[in-house]
């Protein structure tokens, strides 16, 4: 009997030194996984969709919107919120309260940093006094100094190409008011400036392109800039008076009719907002059929006197630009220190209330965090809100932001990039990673009007297709179909996407978003669609829902490596047979 159980004790010893080893290999893989942040382990094939509250936020969402009410609130009680001005501090503070009101928690404003002037437009009136009298249509363009009352003078067109063209005008503009800009045609608007999306349209935008966009449209606009800060100087040393700009267009000929599109394309320059760069005297953005009667009488050498009143404020030379964040604070023990996000820009253009630009995107947020708190929600993670101010001067309130908190890419200080805007300059070396980076699942952003959603940019992160293809089967009645791994630029999500956070912007209705109302003195109340707007609402909450309640964080893209982006475009050595160097051509020529 010993020998038996001698040999029952080898074969067990036998036998479990594998299995030890497997469970010790196991045990360590186990441990290797758990300090890995949960986006980078396996994500599962079928999303565990809650269907039952999809139901409840869609009927929160449109039977019991609330959407309107803030828009309301926000664009006729507080009116237009041009970043540094007392109306984008009133909506900072507005937005807190509405959001401790419908029971979000740590509702704060988070300072991001100087800006630069603040600013306000008071009245602005512009007429013909001769040939004949005309009553013309016009805006202050932002921080253009006042008139101080109204002044008259003889109107001149400047036709300046390049810098050698001023030299024609030195001694002739005294007492003049200055029309700056070609006459562009004014086609007829033979297309409806108000569109929706059809499937033709939505292929297109889910299709990829191959070849990359230009980019150099951007470098022409900012020489533009730069030469007519160098008008702006010869104006102020010969006292002008005033300069005209004329309002350029919109998509399918939208520019026309009386609307005027006010932004930092009606300045002198492009840091127009600092107080060193500060426009030396007064400029107005005019109606395009205004100014082309003014150009063509000017042309055909008929003398014509302008009068004009340019009432505005400043508030001071160092303004803080804030955010508005708030949340609704997680419940997972294990989940609740992540964080997903949902936001828009606060700020806007002066010109008018800056309905879909991005009123539209504030008031959906906002209504999604109200949904969210409506049915008690209990995340797992924490859903916060962020309002961003300075978007439209490049996007300083989510950069800053997420500089703070999560990561940033140095910039280059060559001398050449520093005097670019911040969004144009080059990196200056690697992306740095803060420790919160690993703790935010994604960012969810709507920043192209009032148009409903209709799908999803993945912003070329193609590990997010399958879970977000399965997110809206059940909102394809609501006509959410489409999802582009397109990488679409402009707005804040870029800030998230940059240090290598999940961001994205949604897919939504056109409407007449391009054409008549992005920064134009159009972009009001009337403008919003409540129905899309409380679809875009239910959908961003169920997508903010999705996120916060999963077992792990989305996917994410391999992190950022901008400084490496001009060797890799860089063309490829040493590829052509018989090829010499520069150097080496240049040393056989000379021999």
């Amino acid at each position: 009997m010993r020998h038996h159980k001698l040999l029952s004790v080898t074969l067990l010893i036998y036998f479990a030194l594998p299995l030890a080893a497997a469970d010790k290999s196991k045990t360590t893989a186990n441990s290797s996984d758990a300090n890995k942040p949960s986006y980078e382990l396996p994500q599962p094939a079928k999303e565990n969709l809650d269907l039952n509250m999809y139901q409840q936020i869609r009927i929160e969402g449109l039977t019991h919107s609330h959407v309107m009410d803030y828009a309301s609130g926000l664009m006729d009680g507080i009116g237009p919120r041009l970043t540094g001005s007392p109306n984008l501090k009133r909506a900072n503070e507005w937005t807190r309260d509405q959001l401790t009101a419908m029971g979000c928690s740590n509702a704060h404003l988070e300072d991001w940093g100087e800006f630069g002037m603040g600013w306000q437009q008071l009245n602005t009136w512009t007429r013909m006094a001769s040939p004949d009298t005309a009553v013309f249509i016009t805006q202050a363009a932002p921080w253009s100094p006042s008139s101080n009352g109204a002044v008259s003078g003889q109107a001149i067109w400047l036709d300046v190409k390049k810098d050698e063209d001023l030299d024609k005008y030195k001694g002739k503009l005294g007492g003049k008011v200055v029309l700056l800009g070609d006459m562009r045609e004014v086609k007829p608007v033979d297309k409806p400036l108000f569109a929706r999306d059809d499937e033709k349209d939505l292929a297109k935008i889910v299709e990829y392109p191959l070849s990359p966009e230009s980019r150099d449209y951007i470098m022409e606009y900012m020489k533009r800039l730069e030469l007519r800060g160098k008008v702006a100087q010869l104006l102020a040393s010969e006292h002008a008076l005033a300069v005209i700009l004329p309002s350029r267009d919109g998509r399918d000929n939208g520019g026309s009719g009386g609307t005027i599109f006010v932004d930092s394309g009606g300045s002198l320059g492009w840091y127009s907002y600092q107080r060193e760069h500060v426009q030396p005297l007064p400029v107005v953005i005019m109606a395009i059929e205004n100014y082309g009667r003014v150009y063509r009488l000017l042309k055909a050498n008929v003398p014509v006197t302008i009068e004009l009143n340019v009432d505005t404020k400043f508030f001071g030379d160092h303004e803080h630009g804030f955010d508005t964040i708030a949340e609704i604070p997680g419940t997972d023990p294990k989940l609740k220190d992540e964080v997903v996000m949902v936001g828009g820009h606060l700020d806007s253009w002066a010109s008018a209330t800056g309905a879909t630009d991005n009123g539209a995107g504030t008031v959906v947020a906002m209504e999604v965090m109200r949904i969210l708190n409506a049915l008690q929600v209990k995340p797992r993670r924490t859903i916060r809100i962020g309002l961003w101010t300075g978007e439209e001067q490049g996007l300083f309130g989510s950069i800053g932001y997420v500089k703070l908190h999560f990561g940033y890419v140095p910039l280059s200080t060559a001398p050449d990039q520093v005097k670019l805007p911040e969004w144009l300059r080059k990196p200056g070396g690697p992306l740095v990673v803060k420790p919160d980076q690993q703790k935010i699942s994604a960012y969810f952003n709507v920043d192209n009007g009032s148009g409903k959603i209709l799908g999803v940019y993945l912003q070329e992160n193609v590990a997010e297709y399958s879970i977000f293809t399965q997110w809206i089967e059940p909102l394809k009645d609501l006509g959410v179909t489409a999802i582009s791994v397109r990488n679409t630029e402009g707005t804040d999500h870029e800030s998230f996407d940059a240090v290598g956070i999940p961001g994205f912007q949604f897919i939504q209705d056109k409407l007449d978003y391009s054409s008549r109302t992005h920064h134009s003195n159009m972009d009001t109340y009337e403008r919003l669609q409540p129905g899309d707007l409380a679809q875009a609402a239910t959908v961003e909450a169920i997508f903010v829902y999705n996120t916060a309640m999963r077992d792990q964080m989305l996917p994410r893209k391999p992190l950022p490596r901008p400084e490496l982006e001009e060797q890799r475009k860089a063309p490829l050595k040493n590829t052509m047979p018989g090829a010499v160097e520069a150097d080496q051509k240049d040393t056989k020529q000379s021999q």
